[in-house]
């Protein structure tokens, strides 16, 4: 499929999606969205593709969204258009079928991949990913309150479950411009990276996942973590003890033991 406003290709059982607007520090469009989504659904799809990266080219991750497509834009029709937008997963929960928090509803890992400024509706979209690795001159901004405008698209419930309360009010409120040092020690990026490193980095720790862990498994765990605000220890549980059944009768179990005594690369079959 041909796209306008990203990059998209599969390669060593991982999907990379690129933001592809560098004159513009990849500000985001509504078509920039609707392609993103396209190329996630894509992705989830994938029998060959078991993880997903989600990066910028040039300069920056994303600048946030376009001011000039922003500000032709009718306030009536932005809501309509998030509203038509269908399911991405009918079996999740609704929390994870709004118009960007349909992440958490892929079974597959989503590393973002910060290769430079990462602000308003860009940062979003990296706290949607489940891992986020950063080059160490990567700065971050939440933007919002210094345009007018609120906490948007479900930030100010995914931001404090990743930095926590205080953080959260601090960064939104302020939208002050954070460093990638920060960033690291509040918990919002799990690596830094030298910029020149950022890429070999990323794609080894997402070789490692789609070559040597199993697909049925990450699927249940990414899965897991994101039912638990919603549950209580006891459901938590109750539905581990479920999922336990089920993995210790799938192949993936028996390989993933074959693998090891025999001493050996394993051989999953996917989900």
């Amino acid at each position: 499929m041909a796209y306008q406003d990203i990059l998209y290709g599969v390669e060593d059982k991982i999907a990379t999606i690129t933001l592809n607007r560098p004159d513009r520090m990849n500000a985001w469009t509504p078509t920039m969205e609707r392609e993103v989504r396209e190329a996630m659904q894509a992705a989830a799809d994938d029998g060959g593709a078991r993880v997903i990266v989600l990066t910028g080219a040039g300069r920056a991750f994303c600048a946030g969204a376009d001011m000039e497509v922003l500000k032709g834009l009718d306030p009536d029709d932005i809501r309509r258009r998030g509203n038509e937008l269908p399911a991405f997963d009918m079996n999740r929960r609704a929390d994870w079928q709004a118009r960007y928090s349909f992440y958490p509803a892929i079974a597959k890992p989503i590393i973002a991949m910060l290769n430079g400024a990462t602000a308003g509706i860009g940062l979003v979209h990296a706290l949607y990913c489940d891992l986020r690795f950063a080059a160490d001159n990567t700065v971050f901004t939440t933007a919002f309150s210094r345009r007018g405008l609120i906490a948007e698209h479900g930030i100010s419930w995914m931001l404090p479950h990743i930095v926590g309360h205080a953080n959260a009010l601090d960064l939104l409120l302020s939208a002050r411009r954070v460093s990638s040092e920060e960033a690291l020690r509040i918990g919002l990026v799990n690596r830094l990276c030298a910029p020149d490193d950022l890429r070999e980095a990323t794609y080894a720790y997402a070789r490692d996942l789609a070559d040597m862990v199993s697909p049925s498994a990450m699927a249940v765990i990414k899965r897991q973590l994101y039912d638990v605000p919603f549950q209580t220890l006891a459901e938590a549980t109750i539905d581990a003890n479920r999922n336990m059944a089920i993995a210790l009768a799938g192949e993936d179990f028996r390989e993933g033991v074959a693998s090891f005594v025999e001493k050996r690369p394993p051989r999953f079959k996917g989900i």
